[in-house]
């Protein structure tokens, strides 16, 4: 699943999306990003993802809707999506919409491959 806009390592099983694209705002590549993240859980039946937005300094409310989708659809086949790397001010848009409730945070993909039992150097 190769794009321009995110990169997919596998961790043991441990999906780890890095977003390379600092603003998620375009509805077309959002889509796109959208349509992948939901081949990796309805196709491949992957269960742990990491989505990691270090790189990512902005996003829309379509990229949200985009997130809860995907969200669902792990939670559908018992799994779990992490997310890492938000910036205070993306950290501020979940506080808001109060998905902050609906998502586990860390602070990198250290951090959230440990989530997972996955150690890195």
């Amino acid at each position: 699943m190769p794009s321009s806009h995110f990169n997919v390592e596998d961790y043991a099983g441990v999906i780890l999306v890095t977003f390379t694209d600092s603003a998620l705002l375009e509805t077309a590549i959002i889509d796109q990003i959208g349509d992948a993240l939901y081949d990796l859980v309805e196709t491949q039946q992957h269960q742990k993802l990491i989505l990691d937005f270090s790189h990512v300094k902005s996003l829309s409310s379509h990229t949200l809707g985009i997130l809860l989708t995907l969200r669902h659809q792990t939670h559908a086949i018992k799994g779990t999506v992490l997310l890492c790397g938000l910036r205070p001010e993306l950290m501020k848009v979940f506080k808001i919409t109060n998905l902050d409730e609906m998502f586990q945070f860390h602070a990198d993909d250290t951090e959230a491959l440990a989530a997972f039992g996955i150690k890195v150097k």
